[in-house]
C-alpha cells in the first residue's frame, strides 16, 4: 500500500478518526509509531515516517505508542489490501493461526497455496514476513493484556501465543526496549483481578441496536442470548471453555468484551472470531457511499453490517434448519438442536447452559434422532450430511481465499441449495459480494422480480451485494430473507 507522506502528515495534524488504523507514522527522534489520533504534539513533517501497519512499522525499528495505543487500532478492511490471499491469513494470523502446530506450512495448506507463495503475497502487500506479523499479533495482545488485565505476566506470554517466557521476554525487550514488567507499571492504575476485559474497535458507524435484534431474534436457547444492549454466548474452541459478554464502550468507537480465564489459551482465535461476528473490520464509510448511489438503498441505517458467524458449522446448521420457515420456527429448531446435542456447561448467566453442537456430535447421530427435532426427513438428512462433511473436511465453513467454489461445495450437499450456500458464504465465509438472489423478500422488495432479474439488479452493488442484501431485509423489517420453495 502506497502512502502519500504530505497527505499523511496533513491527517496527522488534523488527527481525523475516520483514518485510524490505515496507517501508523513512525516518529524518528523518538523511535516510537503511532495511530494518527494519537493526542501526543504533532512531530515535523521531516521527523514522520508512514507505514500501512504496525509489523511494518516495528519492522523499521519502531516501538508503539504509551499513549495512544497502536494494538486498539481498528483493523484492515477487505479494501485496504489489494489481495484477498494477502487479507485472509492476515486475518488468520492475528487469530493465531500460526500459534498452532504446523505454523507457515499448515496456514499455507488451510488455504490452499504453497508456503512460498503466502511468503511472497504477505510480503509484496504487507512488507513483512508471516512470522514477523505473527510476532506483531502476540505482542500488540500481550502489551493489551498487560495494560488493561491484572493477568500474571507468565500468563499473558501464554495467552498471546508465545510458547515460552523466555521468548515473550526477550522479544519484548528487543522489539520495544522494554521488559513486560516496565509496561504494566506505566498504566498508571489498578486494576481487579477476575474475568479477562478487553476491548475491540472498529471504524464507525456501527449499527450496535440493528446488529442485536438480527441476533437476538436468532439467538439459539442455551447458546447465546441478547440482554439488554448486551450479546452473551457460550464458547468452545478446542479444550477451553467458557463464556463471553459484549456490550458497546460508550466512551470509544470500541466494544468491551468480557470473558473467564479459562479462555485465555484461545485468546486470538475468541477475539478474531468475535471481529466476524460483528464485522468490526468493515468499512461503513466506503461501503455505504457505494451502494448509496442505488436510490432503493438510500435512507437505510447507516453503518448496517453483515453479521458474521462465531463458529462455521453453527451457523451452517442454523442455515439448513431455517430453510422454508419463518425466522422464529428455524430459532425454536435450533433450540431443540442445542439442547439434544449441544454439551451442558455452567455460567454466571442463567440464559446460558449449553455449548454449540460440534459437527463431530451431529455426524454421529441416527437420522431417528434428528427427524426427531420436527424435521422433515430430507431436511434431516441434510443436516447429518453437512456434519459429516464438516467433520471430515470436505467443505469449509471459515473464511478463505476462494468462497465461491466453497459455495458451489457446499450445493454438492443433498438439500443445500443456492439460498443456504449464498447464506453461509455472506455470514460464515465473510463473503461481502455473497447474494442470495432467489430470496422472497429480496424478490418482493424490489418490486415482484424473478430471481434473474434481481441478481441483474443487484449487479451495480458489487464488490458488496450482502450489505445491499441486509439494507433490502432491514428496510422490510425482516431483517433475513426466506428461501424460495425447491
Amino acid at each position: 500500500m502506497e502512502l502519500e507522506p504530505d497527505l499523511c502528515h496533513r491527517v496527522l495534524t488534523a488527527r481525523d478518526a475516520r483514518f485510524d488504523g490505515l496507517f501508523f507514522v513512525g516518529v524518528t527522534s523518538t523511535r516510537i509509531y503511532c495511530r494518527p489520533i494519537c493526542p501526543a504534539r504533532t512531530p515535523r513533517r521531516d521527523r514522520c515516517r508512514f507505514f500501512p501497519g504496525a509489523s511494518a512499522a516495528e519492522q523499521a525499528g519502531f516501538r508503539p505508542c504509551l499513549r495512544c495505543r497502536p494494538e486498539l487500532a481498528p483493523g484492515s478492511a477487505p479494501v485496504d489490501a489489494v489481495g484477498r490471499t494477502a487479507r485472509l491469513a492476515a486475518s488468520r494470523i492475528g487469530a493465531g493461526a500460526m500459534d498452532e502446530e504446523g505454523g507457515v506450512e499448515a496456514l499455507a495448506g488451510e488455504m490452499g497455496v504453497g508456503s512460498r507463495h503466502l511468503r511472497r503475497v504477505l510480503r509484496q502487500e504487507l512488507g513483512v514476513s508471516p512470522v514477523a506479523l505473527a510476532q506483531t499479533h502476540r505482542l500488540l495482545l500481550a502489551k493489551q493484556l498487560l495494560t488493561d488485565t491484572a493477568m500474571p505476566i507468565i500468563d499473558v506470554a501464554f495467552a498471546s501465543g508465545f510458547s515460552s517466557v523466555r521468548r515473550f521476554n526477550a522479544l519484548f525487550l528487543a522489539r520495544y526496549r522494554l521488559t513486560p514488567r516496565d509496561i504494566r507499571r506505566s498504566r498508571g492504575r489498578e486494576i481487579a483481578g477476575g474475568e479477562i476485559r478487553l476491548t475491540l474497535a472498529y471504524r464507525p458507524p456501527l449499527a450496535w441496536d440493528s446488529m442485536l435484534r438480527f441476533l437476538g431474534d436468532r439467538a439459539v436457547a442455551g447458546v447465546e442470548a441478547v440482554v439488554g444492549g448486551s450479546y452473551l454466548r457460550t464458547v468452545a474452541i478446542g479444550e477451553a471453555r467458557g463464556w463471553l459478554k459484549v456490550e458497546p464502550d460508550a466512551a470509544r468507537h470500541a466494544l468491551r468484551v468480557e470473558l473467564p480465564m479459562s479462555l485465555a489459551p484461545a485468546l486470538p482465535r475468541v477475539l478474531g472470531r468475535l471481529r466476524d461476528l460483528f464485522d468490526l473490520d468493515a468499512r461503513p464509510d466506503v461501503i455505504d457511499d457505494h451502494l448509496g448511489r442505488d436510490a432503493r438503498l438510500r435512507g437505510t441505517v447507516a453503518g448496517l453490517r453483515v453479521p458474521g458467524a462465531f463458529d462455521g458449522f453453527e451457523l451452517a446448521a442454523r442455515a439448513v434448519l431455517g430453510q422454508q420457515v419463518s425466522v422464529r420456527a428455524a430459532t425454536t429448531l435450533a433450540g431443540r438442536f442445542a439442547s439434544a446435542f449441544g454439551e451442558p456447561i455452567e455460567t454466571p448467566f442463567p440464559q446460558l447452559d449449553r455449548l454449540a453442537p460440534s459437527p463431530a456430535r451431529v455426524a454421529e447421530a441416527a437420522p431417528g434422532e434428528l427427524a426427531a427435532l420436527g424435521l422433515v426427513a430430507a431436511r434431516a438428512e441434510c443436516l447429518g450430511a453437512l456434519a459429516k462433511a464438516a467433520r471430515d473436511r470436505l467443505v469449509s465453513l471459515e473464511p478463505g481465499p476462494d468462497p465461491v467454489a466453497c459455495m458451489e461445495r457446499l450445493t454438492e450437499i443433498p438439500g443445500v441449495g443456492p439460498w443456504t450456500a449464498a447464506y453461509i458464504g455472506m455470514r460464515g465465509l465473510r463473503w461481502p459480494d455473497a447474494f442470495p438472489h432467489a430470496d422472497l423478500v429480496l424478490r418482493k422488495a424490489l418490486g415482484g422480480r424473478t430471481a434473474r432479474e434481481v441478481l441483474e439488479a443487484a449487479e451495480p452493488w458489487r464488490p458488496w451485494r450482502a450489505y445491499a442484501a441486509m439494507r433490502l431485509w432491514n428496510g422490510s423489517g425482516k431483517l433475513e430473507g426466506r428461501e424460495e420453495a425447491r
